[in-house]
């Protein structure tokens, strides 16, 4: 990148290194994970979304109608354990707000990293497809941010 030159600003034919080196390192984080992971311990992540200011309802109410029957229909076919959902009571500076955080706990890493039956739920679960992109392009749009964070175990006694 040169100096001042954000994802943003970039040309497409300059991003392609980037999209590549962010990638690389991607794979290389999930293989050290698969690593310390065993194939039957729970795997936990945290989605933190931030809304622009006034649309943290509109987010709400798409997510609940068009992501949140397709994440229980996932926990039902155990690829996932369990979701849930907070949000803050109070609002935090700018820089350090959220307005929801969605918590999944994936039967295993595997299970995490393999979204390949969702594709086909969503087929089956929204016939009307062209809504249902909209409506999730909208969900998208209105964010201001939104960050996933994997979660690990502390043994606290050990």
């Amino acid at each position: 990148m040169l100096i001042g030159e954000t994802p943003m600003t970039m040309r497409p034919e300059r991003l392609r290194p980037v999209f590549l080196a962010v990638m690389l390192g991607a794979s290389l984080l999930v293989s050290a994970e698969q690593r310390s992971q065993s194939q039957d311990q729970s795997y936990s992540v945290d989605y933190y979304y931030t809304a622009r200011w006034g649309y943290a309802d509109e987010f709400i109410r798409l997510f609940k109608k068009n992501h949140w029957p397709l994440l229980k229909k996932q926990v039902e076919t155990g690829r996932m354990l369990s979701v849930t959902a907070v949000r803050p009571r109070y609002h935090a500076a700018e820089g350090s707000r959220w307005d929801y955080r969605v918590t999944i706990v994936f039967k295993n890493l595997a299970a995490a990293h393999d979204p390949s039956a969702e594709e086909a739920l969503i087929k089956q679960m929204y016939p009307d497809q062209e809504t249902f992109r909209k409506e999730e392009q909208r969900r998208f749009e209105i964010l201001l941010a939104h960050w996933d964070v994997p979660l690990v175990s502390v043994q606290l006694d050990q």
